[in-house]
């Protein structure tokens, strides 16, 4: 069973996987669990995450399932070993709620992640200053050794898009009023736009800014990143944030609906050279008026 008697999302995707493949193959729970000597119940349980597969069941499955892409069988192998994987994050697990945790492992395997991001700068950007500060506005309180606990979390969690092998392809789209009005103290302020400048020249990093002028296009309220595993940028996990939290959302509809309205903000959006150029004109004018 995976770690704290709850699927884990390496385990949820492995299931979903099976049970897709299964269903176009035509076959019942029942007749999946004959062919590894097991019960319909564990079937259940393996689609849905609760029980991990062993490799040598998903090899079998997969046999049964005619699915005899290579690549396919091998990145669900890959998950079937690493569904109970102890990521990096999970020193921190006391401190962290489960749906944070899921957004960070989706986030540590994912080839590409799409972001908006339309009220803060995105966590995967965020200098320690400007994680601080949104961290303690919570309407909670939040003990003062947590939230450097929080802070560090967010601070490790930036490897994902740094230049190192295995780091992720990342678009980020910002809407304007996050870039030019500040909400933290001017110095962080400034510090975080020269960051984001800095960050947006490596190889693997698009920003761009939604400009005011979009108008009704910037009307998707909610944050939300979109992950792909894969070698093709197919949305196969979106997250949400709100107030309680955070959400993941799997289904098809879902994940088409999020990745139709990504590539609108995205048309919208200035490109990336012309947003680099807003951002350095907001840190400009932030250095003139402190002169």
């Amino acid at each position: 069973m995976p770690p704290g008697g709850r699927p884990t999302v390496r385990s949820r995707r492995l299931g979903s996987a099976l049970k897709k493949y299964r269903l176009t193959a035509e076959l019942d729970q029942l007749e999946a669990a004959d062919v590894i000597a097991a019960s319909a119940s564990k079937i259940s349980r393996i689609e849905t995450g609760h029980v991990s597969a062993r490799v040598i069941e998903v090899r079998l499955l997969l046999n049964a399932y005619g699915v005899a892409d290579p690549e396919v069988r091998a990145r669900l192998e890959d998950l079937a070993k690493t569904s109970n994987r102890r990521g990096w994050w999970l020193e921190h697990a006391a401190h962290l709620r489960g749906d944070y945790l899921d957004h960070i492992s989706l986030e540590d395997d994912a080839t590409y992640i799409r972001e908006w991001q339309p009220t803060l700068i995105p966590g995967l950007l965020q200098v320690s200053g400007y994680a601080e500060a949104v961290i303690t506005s919570a309407p909670h309180f939040i003990d003062p050794e947590r939230v450097s606990q929080l802070v560090k979390v967010r601070q490790d969690r930036q490897a994902k898009i740094d230049e190192s092998e295995g780091a992720a392809n990342y678009t980020a789209i910002i809407w304007e009023p996050a870039i030019i009005h500040p909400i933290v103290r001017t110095e962080i302020y400034q510090e975080q736009l020269s960051h984001i400048l800095d960050v947006g020249k490596r190889q693997n990093v698009t920003l761009q800014v939604l400009p005011i002028s979009a108008g009704v296009k910037a009307s998707m309220p909610t944050a939300f990143s979109g992950f792909s595993f894969e070698s093709e940028p197919v949305i196969e996990a979106v997250t949400l944030d709100n107030l309680r939290g955070t959400s993941v959302l799997e289904g098809l509809e879902d994940l088409t609906a999020y990745a139709l309205a990504f590539d609108q903000l995205r048309s919208a959006a200035l490109a990336p050279d012309a947003s680099a150029r807003l951002i350095r004109g907001a840190l400009q004018r932030s250095k003139d008026e402190t002169k």
